[in-house]
């Protein structure tokens, strides 16, 4: 079952038509094992993506302030191993980065064949921050999506699967979160003023996200929009995304596996006669 709103070709999409406190009839104590499962699922899939070098895999996080990127990481890719899986988070770009172009930074992150890496925040920063603060015009916003829309079809057809996700979240729900993190000193420290001045934006980011979601998705490259007012809600909707995702390719997998086998034992039978022969 599919908890996730999967937006796979370019169409004019509205953030309002879809809610963000969506939890069906699911419970968080019915869900919490089920999302163990699916972690522990998506670690078998990871081994098979790591040993049969064929694909890599890429996940895009992107959310409001507090929408829940740090929290997805943590509980979905717990037992995810992390000898073939790397985390990438993109903040302002430094003098160097600018020097070039948007992508440059973004492309030296990309996974390599048989490894998962994670997006937490991406190369949509460029068209949503820049386009909300007015750092470009929309002409350049424009240009920029059909520059994503070829640099993610370059990734698609180099055997990389990707998923991108919009963690949805209400502006009350992203107060309260906000709210949350001042009374609680372990937190504190994800504090930051600038938060709640880009909430004076909150407005101008909806459209920007929904403009760049609408120009964006492809069946190589689909965007999945999740309900993130309830945590454990959203980690089953990305969980359940992953899983099912990776498990398309796994007799794929496998078969490649057998192959890589086959030859290591011929590899070896040959070595075993060539040093009887000696």
């Amino acid at each position: 079952m599919s908890y996730a709103i999967k937006i796979d070709k370019p169409q004019k999409i509205r953030l309002k038509d879809y809610d963000p406190d969506e939890k069906g009839k699911n419970t968080k104590e019915k869900c919490e094992p089920e999302i163990q499962k699916l972690s522990e699922e998506i670690n078998a899939l990871q081994d098979l993506l790591y040993a049969a070098q064929t694909h890599s895999v890429l996940i895009v996080l992107q959310a409001p302030d507090t929408g829940g990127k740090d929290g997805t990481i943590t509980h979905v890719m717990a037992a995810v191993n992390p000898l073939g899986c790397s985390v990438a988070s993109f903040k302002v770009p430094s003098t160097e980065e600018v020097s070039h172009d948007f992508l440059w930074r973004i492309h030296q992150q990309a996974p390599g064949k048989g490894n998962m890496t994670i997006f937490n925040r991406s190369h949509y920063e460029d068209v949503l921050v820049t386009k909300v603060h007015k750092i470009i015009d929309e002409k350049t916003c424009k240009k920029r999506y059909d520059h994503i829309n070829n640099f993610e079809a370059m990734l698609a057809d180099s055997n990389t699967i990707i998923m991108k996700f919009y963690l949805m979240i209400s502006k009350d729900e992203q107060e309260e979160r906000l709210k949350a993190r001042e009374a609680d000193p372990s937190k504190a420290w994800k504090l930051s003023a600038g938060d709640w001045k880009e909430r004076e934006l909150w407005d101008q980011y909806m459209e920007a996200y929904q403009e760049a979601i609408s120009a964006t998705a492809a069946p190589h490259a689909p965007w999945y929009i999740i309900p993130g007012n309830h945590k454990w809600y959203r980690n089953l909707a990305i969980a359940t995304t992953i899983r099912d995702t990776l498990a398309a390719h796994k007799d794929e997998w496998e078969e490649a596996l057998k192959k890589i086998g086959e030859a290591r034992l011929k590899e070896l039978k040959e070595a075993r006669a060539g040093s009887k022969r000696v």
